[in-house]
């Protein structure tokens, strides 16, 4: 089915929007640890696997604690599971994600040379990996035009009627045919700080969003 232009036009005006209304927001977590450490590939999909399920004001101070002692794959894998596990115990699933951590180390050191590869294919392959993370360090790391569907993004561009979509990779599929390339990376943590503050899951705060004016609401039972 042919997208219509007003439906591309909307996304623009919703992007140029948000672009204004988050200046002023925290960035999410893996872009403020790309931002510290000089887009670090290793570090940037290590905070990536610490911030699954996890708030992102739980998983960064873990990640900057945790590469205080790691910077490598090397270095990480070094640490016992045990004291892996304290350290990052406050992030949720922690000993599945300890266990990831050091597989993943074990992957990129057997087989990609201790490197972080820059291909999704590649990515994808990696024990944990799924098409977020891979997307988002592919556009965090490398600057490759990927679209990072989290909660955030797919709920949002529901609600938004951007996309009628029921999965992550759905919306994804969907979002890559509305947004022009150029948008792809940007897209994420612009809709990301706009979930975090305004457009929450529970009772977002339609009566001071920036978007109102373009939003059906789609879903939204209850706002404030």
């Amino acid at each position: 089915m042919k997208l219509s232009d007003n439906q591309q036009d909307r996304a623009q005006k919703i992007i140029k929007i948000l672009r204004k209304a988050t200046i002023s927001m925290t960035d999410p977590a893996v872009s403020q640890v790309a931002r510290a450490f000089g887009k670090d590939p290793f570090l940037i999909l290590i905070s990536c696997l610490l911030s699954l399920r996890t708030k992102d004001t739980i998983s960064l101070p873990i990640s900057l604690k945790l590469f205080q002692l790691a910077k490598t794959p090397q270095e990480l894998l070094v640490i016992p599971r045990i004291k892996l596990e304290k350290m990052i115990h406050s992030v949720g699933f922690y000993h599945q994600k300890a266990r990831t951590l050091h597989a993943v180390c074990a992957a990129l050191l057997e087989r990609f040379d201790g490197k972080v590869p820059y291909t999704q294919a590649a990515l994808l392959s990696l024990p944990g990996v799924g098409r977020k993370t891979a997307n988002l360090v592919l556009a965090e790391a490398f600057g490759v035009p990927a679209i990072c569907v989290d909660t955030h993004v797919h709920s949002i561009s529901n609600r938004l009627g951007l996309v009628k979509t029921k999965t992550p990779e759905q919306t994804e599929m969907a979002l890559q045919k509305i947004l022009p390339k150029k948008n792809w990376i940007e897209y994420n943590p612009l809709l990301v700080k706009w979930g975090q503050h305004i457009c929450v899951p529970v009772s977002p705060f339609c009566s001071r969003c920036a978007l109102a004016s373009l939003c059906p609401r789609i879903g939204v039972k209850k706002s404030r």
